[in-house]
């Protein structure tokens, strides 16, 4: 089951300063792995994005050592 409420921002400030200094831990540590979590995903993607990329040359080697390599299994 699961209910929808539509509060203001600041209505949402009120509340999160009324919670208990447990609960509003627990909040914090939420929102910091949630951060993490993007930043990481974010990261990854930077690097993928930036990262070496191959020529056309480098892949007709691999293509080539590859097809070598399957002739010698077939052997």
């Amino acid at each position: 089951m699961e209910v929808q409420v539509n509060i203001g921002f600041e209505q949402l400030v009120k509340i999160v300063k009324m919670l208990p200094k447990r609960r509003l831990n627990q909040l914090l540590a939420e929102i910091e792995r949630e951060k993490a979590t993007e930043k990481s995903a974010s990261h990854l993607e930077e690097l993928l994005l930036k990262g070496p990329v191959a020529t056309k040359k480098q892949l007709e080697t691999i293509a080539n050592n590859r097809n070598s390599i399957n002739q010698w299994r077939t052997i």
